[in-house]
């Protein structure tokens, strides 16, 4: 059984029976008229906003790993990143229940697969303050929910862009040496262009409004450290909002970081996911994916980065999911790049 699409246009209907008379001046007769045509429109508006909340998605926004976002760019600098991510992943969870998700045929498995590629840009507006913008392009595969018909995707992932204020720097906060460094970042999701209706699709395809705080702190030993991450997503478009939290340790060791954390992802509200029955091994009938689905999820982060003596930063980045609700079990192996480029306008600063 296929999944059905939900974005077929629909056409206006006449009222039966409708008989136009000539209209008749004065005011009041104009007045009528100017409220039948705008309540027709606002209908139209109200009808296509209802179409615009079907949608079959799960959460994979481009974020950096590790509250790198805590750091900032200097004055006038840009930092341009470059990632790649995959994941596979051969179980998933039906509400709380672990099931599985692998079509063996030809010799090879196929589960729940996702690669994409993303740029990041960050750059530094004045003191404390700095922007980021982030775009790329996803694509999803299956053959476990169509009896093993192929489900994909392919397009644009969710944009985001951001506005970073540096609450505090533990670098300069000599007076007081247990502050971290702090940010606050007020960011925003904008919808992608793929495929909504296949279900994992990369992305939450839907605007949302996304105010975060990011930490990092050296304690201890030399280069040793804590970190953490935490967010919450007004679903503008969903209506479910998420909350995401992550804590780790890092060990910095002369240009080398290590890196290790939890992640928690958690929808406040929405449905569970249903499969049909199975028609083969790990694959079945058909799924239904809800409009608002609940994902929860934790998983472990892991990875490191080596800086350059150009300040050129080589990264890796692994993230395990071990336990969850209405989400797959993936694993993500991912790389990036970040490059910082001086540009005309450091002179000013």
């Amino acid at each position: 059984m296929k999944l059905k699409s939900n974005s077929g246009s629909q056409q206006g209907e006449h009222e039966p029976g409708e008989n136009v008379k000539p209209r008749k001046a004065g005011a009041a007769n104009d007045a009528a008229h100017w409220v039948t045509r705008h309540c027709r429109a606002w209908r139209c508006i109200l009808v296509l906003g209802l179409l615009a909340r079907t949608v079959l998605a799960s959460e994979d926004e481009p974020r950096r790993p590790f509250a790198q976002w805590a750091d900032l760019p200097a004055p006038g600098q840009l930092l341009w990143g470059t990632f790649y991510e995959q994941s596979e992943a051969y179980h998933f969870w039906e509400g709380n229940m672990r099931m599985v998700a692998n079509y063996r045929t030809g010799g090879e498995n196929y589960g729940i697969d996702v690669r994409q590629g993303y740029f990041t840009l960050d750059y530094g507006i004045i003191n404390k303050w700095a922007a980021d913008l982030n775009l790329g392009g996803t694509t999803v595969g299956w053959r476990s929910f169509d009896s093993g018909g192929i489900g994909q995707t392919t397009g644009a992932m969710d944009p985001t862009f951001g506005v970073r204020y540096q609450i505090f720097n533990e670098a300069l906060e000599t007076n007081t040496p247990w502050l971290p460094t702090l940010t606050f970042r007020a960011g925003a999701i904008m919808q992608g262009i793929y495929n909504r209706n296949v279900a994992f699709a990369p992305g939450n395809h839907g605007a949302a409004v996304e105010p975060s705080l990011l930490l990092r702190k050296h304690v201890l030993w030399p280069g040793f450290g804590f970190w953490g991450d935490v967010l919450y997503r007004w679903e503008h478009t969903l209506g479910n909002d998420q909350y995401i939290g992550a804590v780790g340790l890092f060990q910095q060791i002369r240009s080398w970081e290590l890196d290790v954390g939890y992640r928690h992802l958690q929808c406040l509200s929405g449905d569970s996911i249903v499969v049909g029955p199975p028609t083969l091994p790990g694959a079945y009938q058909y799924i239904k994916y809800p409009v608002d689905v609940r994902e929860i999820s934790d998983s472990i982060d892991a990875g490191f980065s080596y800086t350059t003596k150009r300040h050129i930063r080589w990264g890796f980045h692994a993230r395990k999911t071990f336990d969850g609700s209405n989400t797959d079990s993936a694993l993500w192996l991912g790389g990036y790049i970040d490059i910082p480029i001086d540009t005309p306008f450091q002179k000013y600063y």
